[in-house]
């Protein structure tokens, strides 16, 4: 009978591990309607107020700037990068892990190149490309949003520092990027 009475409870306390989401697929929808940028996560809880992280953006750009196809005033970004990350969260509703406020350290590789036009003369531009071959590395800070244990929408904003001394002469060292995660969990 101790035996059934054990079985029991390891198998109900393993459908409940089971029932609570693990994983989460998360797409930054600001960015791609701002920058015409795909950014996609993976987030696998560990912990209920502790998850690991990667992130995939196709058309990565640096911090907000522009493109522009237009001959003289050409500015092209052909970059892609990969992140990972550690969160951290602190608070939340009851039975919803993995939510409320949270922080993010990350590293991020940068890779691809950025075209610009410069001016030579009046009406000569030549075109020039700078590498942007870079490792990041930043915190980021948002709140996260869920419902049901299933959806979530998680606003944030990341702040970075790039170890590639072109991209700090093209642009700047320091990186800020902003967002609006929404994420499936499963």
């Amino acid at each position: 009978m101790k035996k059934v009475v054990l079985a029991i409870c390891v198998l109900g306390s393993t459908l409940g591990v089971q029932a609570q989401a693990l994983n989460e697929v998360e797409l930054n929808i600001f960015n791609t309607i701002v920058n015409q940028s795909v950014e996609v996560g993976y987030e696998h809880f560990i912990d209920k107020d502790q998850s690991v992280g990667v992130d995939l953006l196709i058309n990565d750009r640096f911090s907000y700037y522009g493109q522009n196809k237009k001959a003289d005033k050409f500015k092209q970004f052909n970059t892609n990068a990969i992140a990972v990350n550690y969160s951290f969260y602190f608070g939340g509703n009851d039975g919803e892990h993995a939510s409320g406020f949270y922080a993010q350290p990350f590293l991020k590789f940068r890779f691809g190149d950025y075209e610009h036009d410069v001016k030579v003369a009046e009406g000569q531009y030549t075109r020039v490309k700078t590498d942007m071959d870079s490792f990041i590395i930043g915190v980021g800070a948002g709140y996260k949003l869920v419902k049901n244990d299933a959806f979530t929408v998680a606003p944030f904003v990341n702040i970075g520092r790039n170890f590639n001394e072109d991209v700090a002469d093209e642009f700047m060292a320091v990186e800020l990027n902003a967002g609006i995660n929404i994420g499936y969990r499963f």
